[in-house]
């Protein structure tokens, strides 16, 4: 059984087949996000700090850390901002990382100040990224996402994608990392612009199971891009995918439509054994009442009411 080990300073986490779908916390990212980026070049990490802590309170497994404020000089700036954000990060939280970038500097710099095994995000099938990643995966024993397009960019056809991410664990073999070290991306496209995107994922996904022997992962928000209702489509396909054999996927566990739907999978596909963890989080989840349900001229309780209401039956289950 395929199981791919990351581990903080005092936690261990395991990715695998017949665990629980891991969520990889992607909220410590500045992409897109200039608020956070401008905050981080001025050294302020409030807001990672924020993030880290809701991120783990959701029940994220892992947490991303992306440094990557600027394009310009990026092999300067970014390994120090990312030391710096991983210490910061280390300080408040003990989940294992998920060290992101496409700098291969600030990737040395993160495994450097990184403490147990972290996660390396990521490499490509590019001959310049295999060689520098590789032997730094290799060096640190770390597990790696590996990501399913080369030099001629990302093809829409799932083999082409499925022959790079083989070629990756070759080339990673060669180097002495196995196969239970990689977590292969296969690559969402936006569902509204390529129809086929999801029932390629689902396809891939049984591939690099069945025949590479890996882990998978993927950026679960892709698939919706650009389409209405956005939250409730990357719930579906996070459960499909995870019926089709997908491990993992880097998304924001903040967003409750996702994690229901992942914590379902976990029931459906027999690793929530017993539906322990279903069964213990939503049991005394009870709706609000209905207005029909009211006495005349009674109110609804307010969202402050029934969230106390929530955090009451909580503590009394905890005694």
């Amino acid at each position: 059984m395929t199981h791919t080990l990351v581990a903080s300073a005092t936690r261990e986490h395991i990715i695998g087949f017949d665990r629980p779908f891991t969520v990889i916390g992607e909220r410590i990212n500045p992409t897109g996000r200039k608020k956070l980026a401008a905050e981080m070049q001025a050294g302020n990490f409030d807001t990672v700090i924020k993030d880290a802590l809701a991120q783990m309170e959701a029940g994220a497994h892992i947490l991303d850390v992306n440094a990557g404020v600027t394009a310009v000089n990026p092999n300067e700036s970014e390994p120090p901002l990312m030391r710096q954000t991983i210490e910061i990060v280390q300080s408040v939280c003990d989940l294992p990382l998920c060290i992101d970038s496409s700098v291969s500097s600030a990737l040395k710099m993160g495994l450097e100040t990184a403490k147990g095994r972290p996660l390396v995000n990521s490499v490509t099938g590019e001959e310049e990224k295999l060689e520098a990643i590789l032997p730094l995966v290799a060096k640190y024993n770390v597990a790696v996402v590996a990501i399913s397009n080369d030099e001629t960019g990302i093809s829409e056809d799932p083999d082409v994608r499925f022959a790079v991410a083989k070629k990756i664990v070759e080339r990673a073999a060669d180097h002495g990392i196995k196969p239970h070290d990689i977590v292969v991306d296969p690559l969402v496209m936006p569902i509204g612009a390529m129809g086929t995107a999801g029932q390629q994922v689902f396809r891939l996904v049984r591939r690099l199971r069945e025949e590479l022997k890996v882990n998978t992962t993927c950026g679960a928000s892709n698939i919706s891009f650009g389409m209405p209702n956005r939250r409730a489509l990357t719930g579906y396909f996070l459960a499909m995918a995870a019926s089709h054999g997908m491990t993992s996927a880097i998304m924001n566990p903040l967003h409750d439509e996702d994690m229901h739907a992942i914590f379902g999978a976990n029931v459906l596909n027999g690793t929530d054994a017993h539906c322990k963890f279903w069964n213990n989080k939503f049991r005394d989840m009870a709706p609000a009442p209905s207005t029909a349900a009211l006495a005349p001229g009674e109110a609804a309780p307010s969202a402050e009411e029934l969230a106390a209401r929530r955090a009451a039956r909580e503590a009394r289950r905890r005694r």
